[in-house]
């Protein structure tokens, strides 16, 4: 059943039309990914599916008494009450169950209500409901809930006591994803959500929605994430809307088949197009020609247009070869930094080596900002310093681009400012490659989009060679595609990179080494991302979530797993190897099952294709042939989607049960 339709919906935003004639519907067992370009109407599908916009044509329906939940990039969220008082508070009909029961206790505890027999009676008897709608709501919606999430979501013990007011703009939109998750709307719609969060509390919200039992539609930078969570991909593409069943990983590969499939069809057209064409010319003027040459015409306007798979325009990365430096190419020696208390960083000593991939992890708060501050020379330390080897310049990408761009200055000049001697015609070049042509490369700073500044400050470091490149969060404000071709040029770059990202396929295809940023110093993490995860994840579920339930369940739920290091690992690869033991064999089917869904559809293009070619249409056997094993195909594919739904309600049901430790 459809949770949300749209029907034949068009929508204009100003004179650029966002989506044309569009009909889409959202089910009860929908995991959506949204995919596209930064601009190309993404946020807007979402805004049109709340009602915060309408369709200029057509019409976008819901489910009666469908809730919708959305997490928008950006919100402003008022203090005046407490975490856990607004996570409560989202739950719909709550405040006004707890009015009426005030109400009616008031009314039964009134001297004249007791003279009214029958009154009494419909009191009692409404009394009765509301208390077990009351149950019905502490049951569903209980605190314990709500605190489990909370502390998943990196609050602390204490936290939910505090006034919203008190928490920075990031922590409140972690507050509105937890109200969202508290609340379990029928439809929750997720907007980049990892963009406030941490790589430990990443990992939580990935496990979580992994159990997650109603549809969401997700709007994520991070392919590893995106792939991950979704069981269908709607794709904005420069032919319009697209849908493809299947996770991210398989809209990738069906639509570079796509792309091929009608790629050859063209090539084969244009042939025999070229073929008529000599043909007509060659004989055009030869009376015994002109019978066949007019059938050559008639054959040639009967030739269908294939259209090509367009692609939306995208940013292209290339950094330029760096100059030779010395081995060792930052030394950072007792290093201490605070802000007013207790000292962030404290006698910290670090060494980076040419050529590493240093990933910088830790939960938000840690410091790691901080870090790559002192690291990149934009602030001071209390004590101690930072050394740069021998001929090594570095660059910084801040988090806030208002920290590093003059918002004076036109695009031009800030890119032009990173590379004194630079011709024009070579800047402007290199933002045409970022998005900026035309009139584009003398707008002011200031009036530049979050994602626009991110790419003026990715052209100040790819304008000129930098040895050492220092990156704080870089792909927050890029589109999937251009974080991957981010990530790409990076892989190819000669020196040395020092980055903090939430982004897990980013940090897989980059980081050579991890550097864990917590209490006060940094540890250079002896496992695997994946092991890091697993141990931030048992960090966030265990110790916080204990804490936050002393309340109920006394002292002894605090307590932490007893354990070192070496019993951590090894119930770690027990955890996985068990992992490996109960998913293993369902993932096989259902990979085995895709290729054979791919494969056939595939053939079936172009069997479809075949059957529209005017050459088949003369050949009666040839079309019997292509309609029987059409057919028999048809049949298979359908037999496959439903072993492919069922199977995948296995995997999802299995790796509910692992998640939950059941």
């Amino acid at each position: 059943m459809s949770v949300v339709s749209f029907d034949g919906v068009t929508l204009f935003l100003g004179h650029t039309r966002i989506v044309h004639d569009l009909s889409l519907r959202l089910f009860d067992d929908d995991r959506v990914g949204l995919v596209g370009a930064n601009g190309s109407g993404k946020t807007s599908l979402l805004r049109l599916i709340v009602g915060e916009l309408e369709p200029d044509q057509g019409r976008v329906l819901k489910r009666r008494d469908c809730r919708v939940g959305l997490l928008p990039q950006e919100l402003e969220v008022q203090g005046g009450e407490s975490l856990l008082a607004f996570v409560r508070r989202q739950i719909p009909g709550r405040d006004e169950l707890h009015r009426r029961l005030g109400a009616v206790e008031a009314e039964l505890a009134a001297p004249a209500t007791g003279a009214d027999e029958a009154r009494l009676s419909e009191l009692t008897v409404e009394l009765a409901h509301l208390h077990e709608r009351v149950l019905g709501y502490e049951r569903d919606y209980a605190d314990h809930q709500a605190l489990r999430i909370l502390a998943g979501l990196g609050f602390v013990p204490g936290d939910e006591h505090r006034d919203l007011g008190h928490f920075s703009g990031g922590w409140r939109m972690r507050a509105v994803l937890a109200s969202l998750l508290f609340l379990q709307p029928d439809l929750l719609l997720l907007d980049e959500p990892t963009n406030h969060l941490d790589m430990p509390t990443v990992g939580w919200l990935g496990a979580f929605l992994q159990s997650y039992r109603r549809p969401f539609v997700l709007i994520c930078h991070d392919r590893e994430f995106l792939n991950d969570q979704v069981n269908r991909v709607v794709s904005f593409e420069a032919e319009g809307v697209r849908q493809y069943r299947g996770n991210y990983e398989r809209y990738v590969l069906l639509r570079q088949q796509e792309s091929e499939v009608l790629e050859n069809r063209a090539k084969n057209l244009a042939r025999e197009r070229e073929t008529a064409q000599r043909f007509i010319d060659r004989f055009r003027y030869q009376a015994s020609k002109a019978r066949a040459v007019q059938s050559r015409v008639k054959a040639l306007e009967k030739l269908d247009e294939v259209v090509t798979l367009g692609e939306r325009d995208t940013v292209h990365f290339v950094f330029p070869p760096t100059p030779h430096t010395s081995r060792q190419v930052l030394r950072a020696e007792a290093l201490t930094k605070g802000f007013g208390g207790p000292p962030l960083f404290a006698d910290l000593s670090l060494s980076v080596m040419k050529g590493e991939r240093i990933g910088v992890l830790g939960i938000n708060g840690a410091g790691k900002t901080t870090l790559l501050r002192l690291l990149a020379g934009e602030l001071e330390p209390d004590q101690g310093g930072v050394h740069l080897g021998q001929h090594v310049t570095r660059g910084y990408f801040a988090q806030d681009q208002r920290q590093t761009l003059d918002p004076d200055a036109t695009v031009f000049d800030e890119v032009a400012r990173a590379a004194a001697g630079a011709l024009p015609r070579t800047i402007r070049s290199l933002l045409g490659g970022l998005g900026f042509s035309g009139d584009a490369v003398d707008k002011k700073i200031a009036v530049l989009s979050g994602g626009e500044r991110a790419r003026v400050a990715l052209g100040r470091l790819l304008v000129a060679p930098t040895s050492l490149i220092i990156m704080d969060e870089p792909t927050n404000h890029l589109d999937l595609r251009s974080a991957e071709r981010l990530a790409e040029s990076l892989t190819t770059f000669d020196g040395t990179l020092i980055f903090a990202s939430h982004n897990k396929s980013f940090v897989r295809r980059l980081a050579t080494r991890i550097w864990n940023v917590a209490a006060h110093t940094v540890e250079v993490f002896p496992g695997t991302l994946d092991e890091y995860l697993t141990s931030s994840i048992r960090q966030l579920q265990l110790p916080e979530e204990a804490a936050f339930a002393t309340a109920d369940a006394g002292p002894a739920a605090a307590e932490r797993p007893k354990g070192g290091d070496k019993e951590r690992r090894r119930r770690e690869a027990e955890e996985r190897a068990h992992r490996r033991t109960v998913l293993g064999p369902i993932e096989a089917r259902l990979s085995a099952i895709e290729t054979e869904i791919t494969t056939l559809e595939v053939v079936q293009a172009e069997r479809s294709a075949a059957l529209a070619d005017p050459k088949t249409m003369a050949d009666t056997k040839r079309i019997g042939e292509l309609h029987r094993a059409f057919g028999q195909d048809a049949a298979r594919l359908a037999t496959l989607n439903r072993e492919w739904e069922a199977v995948g309600t296995e995997l999802d049901r299995a790796r509910a049960e692992l998640a939950s430790g059941s």
